[in-house]
Order: structure tokens, then C-alpha cells, then sequence
């Protein structure tokens, strides 16, 4: 492998005119397809295997041009206090505001609140259902827009009017999420590098990198079901890992040029070691973020393949291009003092090289002023209270986890600024907290004798349920078949009690089925999201044994150890549990929430355990391969276990914190966006990485080594002859590339080394 890439390096530094032409006109003509793609297609929020989904599909086959899932909205008028909304004053200002909507573009009909009884007791409180001809994705600004107008003109006759529904709710308002994560890993990559043009090299490579993959998806969209929306994670993950890759082959190719090496030779010796790194680290991101597909979900399928794209693209952009650019500024990616030969300090100088057994005087000599090396001669001295308190800490943090509730926050967690906010808290108060919730109950009456009978039996049933505080009349099809009934529950959508009535519901089902003969299925919003919750849950397990045990085995073939992948994995388990654990703390049981701006704590996002552990597994197996496989390739070098973490650290320390400082960055710019489900997303990520990368990485990791020693590298000897060598220590590199003589490297060129 490594003699490989060293070969690819070299090559690509020598033609690096064709290489970077070769990558210009793919992306070209990427770009070029998408703009003369088609329109792309929905993505589907089809949640095979769940009963929720099951009778949505029902809904649509026995209700033909009923779209189940169509966009919907509803305007609420509250009168002032003391007054009601029927009041005759008020009768001109409903009817104008109906024959408004009605009139919009999109609209299939309005119902008139008054005409069709849906006022609330106290009479404070009204609602006009507005249907739409398309579904939520398709409604257009202009659809919405006069919608806003109509609402706004209706204000003025004194009445409170709000609008709510998905139909409502456009695009959320953009963050600086991007540009945020952009503009820190320059400021981090200029403090780490001390050149523009080693900072700037990396943010180019992985700019490039993201357009191509985002006009990838653009252009493959209407052929393969994917729409923009599918690229959001693909960019997040580009963004993160591409100039993550970058600066490891960087940093190698600035610390063999200071070892003496020519320009050319630390190019391919930086690809063919460093880039053993990447592509190592690279997989095991593919591996998690593909294993997404195993669940069974076709939007987490795409989502997952899409980012997965864009790390194989990182992957080759870091080993082609990377080093072609470094042919055209050879010199400019060195440090400046490096460039002008300015001679370090006396007291700073370094003279270290491989050779087993070094003296003490000569490591301390080369660890002057160097952060990471002196936290890893901490972690040598006391590696159990380090092992121990990192441990106590993310075990601590992970506690909250336990009490972990899935769900899918709605109108309820927007802020009180939105109108489709103050339309459910509206709602809510003249109706009751289940308004917002109700359970759409689709009854199956073909094997009945009397298909009338047996749905009102079940409509019975329904209302004497426990919990069930109203029943609207079935809505039959046309042939008489099936009807849809609409319960509503005492409780808020997203309350623990509201799960349990679901449940109740189904459990009774059978003796109800067996009394009337006919069939039912609880859907609806709240049952679909109750139902993917569990759906979640249930594939949690699975999926990490399928992308922790391909993980391992990918670990056991780098590092040729069987407790190091282990290692690895436990620490991840620590990280993850202490990031489910802040999630929890903070947008479920709101403490700290308001220095987030989340106004309104619920449940954690169905989705988000599931996206967490795939991309964070991922992204730790990043840190564990770039720091981990300089410890190795220390010991393979000769040097003792323990003196081997701190030559890791020493050489990758640096480069990982950086890492870790830009990934956070780039995870939490989706902070900045308004809606309270990209700032989870954005936290989780964030929070996960902070503590993978600081805690575990540099703290746990290397505590486990140092304890461990020699049988960390344990192998038992029938594996070792089974398992391919893959050489990611670049160990054939150091036989047939002798290292200069380190007499003509230039001091300063050495103290950069240990710097960098």
C-alpha cells in the first residue's frame, strides 16, 4: 500500500499540469451535467416494515386522488378576550379571508370555520382547514406568500390569526453554518501552518471536492431519486473530511522536507505514509456512513450513500491532487521562517532521528516547547488516574442518556417568533394539548357483513378508550369499504402518555376486529412518529454490529493488534454515550437550552442516534487511524511502546487537535440556522467530536496504550500470517528511501518538524 501511493504521490507531483487539468474538467463537466439535468425528484419519506406507513398506503390505494400525506394547512382565529369568533362583527373578515385562500394558487378548497362547526367551546377559538392540490415539498413561495397576505389582511378586524401546518412552514432560515466552519479552519490552518498557501491548500482541495460531489447529486438526482436535500449531509461530511485529509498529507510532506528530502521525494513519501493514513481512515467512514442503507429507510439510505460519495471523493481529491499542488508551490507551503532559513534559537534546536532506544537527554531535546508531547509524557507518568478520570467523565456525562426519548419534534419546538408556533400553542389552548396530535384510525370494513356497522363498532371502541377525549364521524370511500376516523387524544403529540394510548389502542385491537370483522391501523403524524422512533431504536443494535464489526476487522488488518481495534471501539462507546447524554441534558430536559436559543424541550429526533453513532464512528476512526498509526509505525522503527505514544503524539498531536477544532467548527455553523432540529444535529456532532477527539483520542487512548505496552500489539501468530500486510507505517519506504544526512537540514527546518 504504502509503496503504491508513494509511486502516486511522485507521479502526481510530476505531472501535476495533467493531474489538476483531469480534475478540472470532471468537475466541469459534473457541473455542466447537472445544469442540463431534470427536475429532481422528491425524496421519499416512505418508512417501509411500520403499521403507521402501512396504512398511509392504504389511505391512498382505497382513496384514489387523496393524497395521505398531502400538504395541509390551517389558519386559527382566536378573538379578543372576553369575545367570540362567531360574533357577527367578525362574519366579513372570515369570509373575505376563505374567498381569499380559495383563490390562491394551489389551493383545492378551504373550509369555512363557521359553516363547518369548527369553533371550540367557549366559541374563543376557530379553525379553516386549507388543502392543497400538491404535496408539501411542491407547495411554491407564491402558494405560500398569498397565503401570508391573506392572513395579514384578516389581523385587521381584530382578530388573532395565525397560520400552521406543513404547508406553512417553508425553507428554515439559513445559519452561517458553511462559511462559519470555512472561515475557522482558515484561521486554525493559517496558526497550525504559518504559511497561506499550507492553510489555503486545503480548503481548496476540499471546496472542490464538495462542488463536485453536490453536482453529482444534482445531475444523478431525477435518475436515481435524490434531491438537493440529500446532499446536506454529503456537504457537511465533504467539508469536514477534506481538509481534515489534506492537512495530514500537509503536515507529513512539510516534515519530511524538513528532514532534508526534496520537494518531489516528501511528496511521494507524504501520500505513500500519510495517504496509507487517509485512505485507511477514509474506509472506515464509507463503512459507517453505507451502513446507514442496513436499516431500511430509503431517505437514510441516500443520505448515507450520498455522504459516503463524498468521503471516496475526499479520499482520492487528498491523494491526486493534494500532491500536484504541491508541485506548484513546492516551497510556499513551508513555514516563512523555514523559507527565509532564519536559524531557530539555540535552545530550540532538535537532533532526533529513528533508532531504537534513544537516550532520555536526546527525546527531551526534541520535545522542547511542544504541548502534545509534554500531555504524553503526563499520560506516561500517570496513565491510570488519566484512564480513569476520562472514563469517570464521559461515564458521568453519559448518565442522562439513560432516560433517552425518541420522537420528532413539530410546530411545538419552533420558536414563539413563527406564526405556525403560535398557531399550535393557539390550538392547543381552545381545543386541548391532543388537538395538534390527533390519531387517524383507518378501518378496513371488506370482510365485514356490514361495513357500516363494523366501522361505527370501532368508532365506539375508539371513544371509549381511555385517553380519547373526542371522535370525528368516519369518512368513507366511495365504494363503502374503508373510512378514515379521527381520534383525538387528551394529551400534547409529543407526551409519553399520548405513546401509551397508541399503544393501548393496538393492543385491544384483536377483540375489536373479532367482534366486527373488520381490520384497522393507527397512523398519522403522532403514530408515524411514534412508530419510527421504535423503528430507530430496534435498528440501533444491528447497526452497530454491523459497522463496528467491519470497522474491527478493517483496524485488525492497519494496526495488525487485536486489542488496539478494540480499544477503539470502547472508546468510541465511551464518546457517543456522553454526546446521547448532553442531547438529552439539554434539548430534553432543557437545561442550558436557553443559551442555544431552544425555546421549546421534546423528545430527541428519531434520527439522531442513528446519524450520530454512523458519522461520529466514522470520524473517531479518522482521529484513531491519523494518531495511532504514527505510534505504530514508531514501534515498528524499534522504538518501546510507551516512548512509541509519545512519538504519536509528537508527530499527529498537533495535526488531530487541528482536525478536531475544524470538524467541531464546521458541525457547529449548523448551529446557527433557526430551526431547533438542525441545532440538535449540529450540537450532537459537535459535542461528539469534542469529546472522541480531546477525551478519548488524547486522553483514553493513550492511557490504554502506555498500560497495555507490548501487548498492545499483540497478534495471535496464525492471524498474522492470515492477514494481508498492508504497510501503512510506510516500513518498505524506509528501506529503499535512506533518510538525508540531518546535517544539512536547516535548524529551523527541524524545529518546524516538531512544531508541526
Amino acid at each position: 500500500m504504502a509503496t503504491l501511493l508513494y509511486r502516486l504521490g511522485r507521479g502526481a507531483f510530476r505531472r501535476r499540469r495533467w493531474v489538476t487539468l483531469a480534475w478540472a474538467a470532471v468537475l466541469l463537466g459534473v457541473v455542466f451535467g447537472a445544469m442540463s439535468a431534470g427536475e429532481a425528484a422528491d425524496d421519499s419519506d416512505s418508512m417501509p416494515g411500520i403499521e403507521s406507513q402501512h396504512a398511509f398506503d392504504l389511505i391512498n390505494e382505497r382513496f384514489p386522488g387523496v393524497e395521505a400525506e398531502g400538504a395541509g394547512a390551517r389558519i386559527v382565529l382566536v378573538a379578543p378576550d372576553g369575545r367570540q369568533v362567531t360574533a357577527s362583527e367578525y362574519r366579513a373578515a372570515i369570509d373575505t379571508l376563505v374567498a381569499e385562500v380559495a383563490d390562491g394558487p394551489q389551493v383545492a378548497a378551504v373550509s369555512d370555520p363557521l359553516d363547518a362547526s369548527t369553533v371550540s367551546e367557549d366559541g374563543s377559538t376557530a379553525y379553516a382547514t386549507v388543502t392543497y392540490e400538491v404535496t408539501e415539498d411542491n407547495v411554491t413561495d407564491a402558494g405560500r406568500a398569498d397565503l401570508t397576505a391573506a392572513v395579514e389582511q384578516a389581523r385587521a378586524s381584530g382578530l388573532t390569526v395565525e397560520a400552521g401546518g406543513g404547508a406553512v412552514a417553508g425553507e428554515p432560515p439559513a445559519g452561517i453554518g458553511e462559511f462559519l466552519g470555512i472561515g475557522v479552519a482558515a484561521v486554525v490552518l493559517l496558526i497550525t501552518f504559518g504559511s497561506l498557501a499550507a492553510a489555503g491548500l486545503p480548503l481548496i482541495t476540499a471546496v472542490a471536492g464538495v462542488a463536485l460531489t453536490l453536482a453529482s447529486i444534482v445531475a444523478l438526482g431525477s435518475a436515481l431519486g435524490m434531491s438537493t436535500a440529500t446532499g446536506d449531509l454529503a456537504m457537511m461530511i465533504g467539508i469536514a473530511v477534506g481538509v481534515d485529509y489534506a492537512l495530514l498529507v500537509v503536515s507529513r510532506y512539510r516534515e519530511e522536507r524538513a528532514k532534508g528530502h526534496d520537494a518531489r521525494e516528501a511528496t511521494g513519501l507524504a501520500v505513500g505514509t500519510a495517504g496509507s493514513a487517509v485512505v485507511f481512515a477514509g474506509l472506515t467512514v464509507v463503512i459507517a456512513l453505507a451502513g446507514l442503507s442496513v436499516i431500511g429507510v430509503p431517505s437514510l439510505t441516500k443520505m448515507g450513500l450520498a455522504a459516503a460519495g463524498a468521503v471516496v471523493v475526499a479520499v482520492l481529491i487528498t491523494l491526486t491532487l493534494v500532491p500536484a499542488l504541491c508541485g506548484f508551490w513546492p516551497d510556499a507551503l513551508l513555514a516563512r521562517r523555514v523559507r527565509k532559513g532564519r536559524s531557530a534559537p539555540p535552545a530550540r534546536r532538535v537532533r532526533f532521528r529513528f533508532r531504537r532506544g534513544p537516550g532520555r537527554g536526546a527525546r527531551r531535546a526534541g520535545e522542547a516547547g511542544a504541548w502534545s508531547v509534554r500531555w504524553a509524557r503526563f499520560v506516561q507518568r500517570r496513565p491510570v488516574p488519566v484512564l480513569l478520570g476520562s472514563a469517570v467523565l464521559l461515564g458521568a456525562l453519559a448518565v442522562p442518556a439513560l432516560d433517552l426519548r425518541l420522537g420528532m419534534p413539530g410546530d411545538e419546538a419552533k420558536p414563539t417568533s413563527t406564526t405556525e408556533r403560535r398557531a399550535y400553542d393557539a390550538l392547543a389552548d381552545g381545543f386541548g394539548p391532543g388537538f395538534n396530535g390527533p390519531l387517524t384510525v383507518v378501518v378496513d370494513a371488506r370482510q365485514a357483513d356490514d361495513p357500516r356497522s363494523a366501522v361505527a363498532a370501532v368508532s365506539d371502541r375508539l371513544a371509549a378508550t381511555a385517553g380519547v377525549v373526542s371522535v370525528a364521524p368516519p369518512r368513507f370511500n366511495a365504494a363503502k369499504d374503508t373510512a378514515v376516523i379521527q381520534a383525538v387524544p387528551a394529551t400534547a403529540p409529543t407526551s409519553e402518555r399520548t405513546e401509551e394510548l397508541v399503544h393501548t389502542i393496538r393492543a385491544e385491537r384483536h377483540a375489536t376486529e373479532s367482534a366486527t370483522g373488520a381490520t384497522f391501523e393507527v397512523t398519522g403524524t403522532t403514530a408515524l412518529n411514534i412508530d419510527v422512533a421504535r423503528k430507530m431504536t430496534d435498528a440501533l443494535i444491528p447497526y452497530l454490529l454491523v459497522v463496528v464489526g467491519l470497522a474491527f476487522l478493517l483496524l485488525l488488518v492497519v494496526f495488525r493488534s487485536v486489542l488496539v481495534p478494540l480499544k477503539a471501539a470502547l472508546g468510541f462507546l465511551l464518546s457517543v454515550g456522553a454526546s446521547f447524554g448532553a442531547l438529552v441534558t439539554i434539548f430534553q430536559n432543557g437545561h442550558g437550552a436557553g443559551l442555544l436559543g431552544v425555546e421549546e424541550t421534546g423528545p430527541v429526533m428519531s434520527t439522531m442516534p442513528l446519524m450520530l453513532v454512523g458519522i461520529v464512528f466514522g470520524l473517531a476512526m479518522d482521529y484513531q487511524v491519523f494518531l495511532v498509526s504514527r505510534m505504530r509505525e514508531a514501534v515498528v522503527h524499534g522504538e518501546r511502546p510507551a516512548e512509541a505514544v509519545v512519538t504519536g503524539f509528537r508527530h499527529s498531536g498537533r495535526v488531530v487537535t487541528a482536525a478536531a477544532v475544524i470538524m467541531t467548527s464546521v458541525f457547529a455553523g449548523f448551529m446557527t440556522g433557526g430551526e431547533t432540529l438542525l441545532k440538535m444535529v449540529g450540537f450532537g456532532l459537535a459535542i461528539a467530536v469534542l469529546f472522541d477527539a480531546f477525551v478519548v483520542r488524547m486522553a483514553f487512548v493513550p492511557a490504554v496504550l502506555v498500560l497495555l505496552g507490548e501487548r498492545a500489539w499483540w497478534l495471535p501468530r496464525r492471524l498474522d500470517r492470515l492477514l494481508p500486510r498492508v504497510d501503512v507505517e510506510g516500513e518498505a519506504l524506509g528501506r529503499r528511501t535512506p533518510a538525508p544526512a540531518l546535517a544539512a537540514v536547516p535548524d529551523a527546518d527541524r524545529q518546524d518538524t516538531v512544531r508541526a
